[in-house]
């Protein structure tokens, strides 16, 4: 295929019926049909390939695989039924009891949650290191730790991650590195370049980009990812066909729809930073970002999500979502349709005062998935409601 991603994100299909058609059809579909008992026998012991179960596979995730793995760089990959089905799937199919993992602070909610409250059940423990402080890394690996989780640009901090440290720092200590890519989306960076052997996603966010499903890709080795199959094909976190050829559909237009996300989003922080009402703006690609320099390093642009500090803590921020007339209140993102969430009461309420602190998550904290609407309204919904908010 081409080696451009707009190409293959488009024209990567292989499930083709001899009907013809030009766009790639559904398979509603639980099981396959075999010619014969010994076909069967062959495909069950992966003699040769075929489809048996939609549990294991079918052509639409295989078509949504195909492409993804394209995208990033990766040799193979699962689809799951959601993000954190793939969270939870990236490490409990590759580590055993008595393991120890090695993740960056700032994560995820429900990542937290997995690694704190469910993964110890297991005898699986982990510790979080400060991006600030890479150098004390080195005394936080264990003779058990086998894993080193990050994401970034972190969920919501926007905090960004030196891959290239991550790759060096894994392989020198033989850790699987898996990089949640979700912020990013494959159009914008691949960790699996900079060493990443698994890569994964809420697919429900910008590979969707439109609100609709749920989905969760796990991407990486062929050694590891056939680890991951075993474990997913029996445990059941299947993606549903529907699903599957929604996100199949929605790569074809991922890389125009974060040219635009992207493009808003750095217009939006752009007119606010330095705002008077506004403690800080974040935003990857603003020069203002501490980490300016490593996001346009690794990223080729700054991505669809900002954050605000707004002045006068939880109750500015409660009338400031209140005050909005256009954008919306949910906790997703990645939507066509611009987002805002308050990050402190909602996706991480569950993180102590403690916790949310030591990741930058104040009271004050508005975390904006900037949509494809013209960049002039979102920055006046935004401009009312911080003027009606005071």
């Amino acid at each position: 295929m081409s080696t451009h991603f707009e190409t293959n994100s488009i024209r990567i299909s292989p499930s083709k019926s001899n009907q013809k058609e030009h766009s790639a059809p559904l398979y509603l579909t639980s099981s396959f049909t075999f010619d014969s008992a010994e076909e069967a026998r062959a495909t069950f012991a992966d003699e040769i390939e075929g489809n048996i179960y939609s549990r294991y596979a079918n052509p639409n995730s295989s078509d949504l695989i195909q492409k993804v793995c394209s995208a990033e760089g990766t040799d193979d990959g699962i689809a799951t039924a959601s993000g954190m089905a793939a969270m939870f799937g990236s490490i409990a199919s590759l580590l055993q009891q008595g393991d120890h993992v090695l993740a960056a602070r700032s994560l995820f909610g429900s990542t937290h949650q997995l690694l704190t409250r469910v993964f110890p059940k297991w005898g699986i423990t982990s510790t979080y290191g400060d991006i600030s402080d890479f150098e004390n890394w080195e005394k936080l690996v264990q003779p058990n730790t086998k894993m080193l989780f990050i994401e970034t640009p972190s969920n919501p901090g926007l905090e960004i991650i030196d891959l290239e440290w991550a790759g060096k720092f894994s392989k020198a200590h033989n850790l699987i590195l898996v990089v949640d890519n979700c912020f990013a989306t494959p159009y914008l960076q691949q960790p699996a370049k900079w060493g990443a052997d698994i890569v994964t996603h809420s697919a429900t966010k910008y590979i969707d980009g439109q609100g609709r499903v749920l989905g969760g890709l796990i991407l990486g080795r062929a050694d590891l990812i056939k680890e991951v199959q075993f474990f997913t094909r029996h445990t059941g976190p299947a993606i549903s066909p529907f699903n599957a050829w929604i996100l199949s559909k929605s790569m074809e237009t991922l890389g125009v729809r974060m040219d635009r996300h992207c493009s808003n989003a750095l217009k939006v922080a752009e007119y606010f930073d330095g705002t008077k009402e506004i403690n800080f703006v974040k935003y990857p690609f603003l020069e203002s970002h501490p980490q300016f320099d490593l996001a346009k390093k690794q990223m080729s642009q700054g991505g669809g999500i900002i954050t605000l500090d707004l002045k006068g803590g939880l109750e500015r921020a409660q009338r400031f979502i209140d005050k909005l007339k256009m954008i919306s209140v949910t906790a997703n993102l990645g939507d066509s349709r611009s987002i805002v969430t308050h990050p402190a009461s909602t996706t991480h309420s569950k993180l102590s005062e403690e916790e949310r602190q030591q990741v930058g998550i104040t009271n004050g904290l508005i975390r904006l998935s900037v949509g494809l609407e013209h960049f002039e309204d979102i920055i006046s919904d935004v401009s009312q409601a911080l003027d009606q908010s005071k």
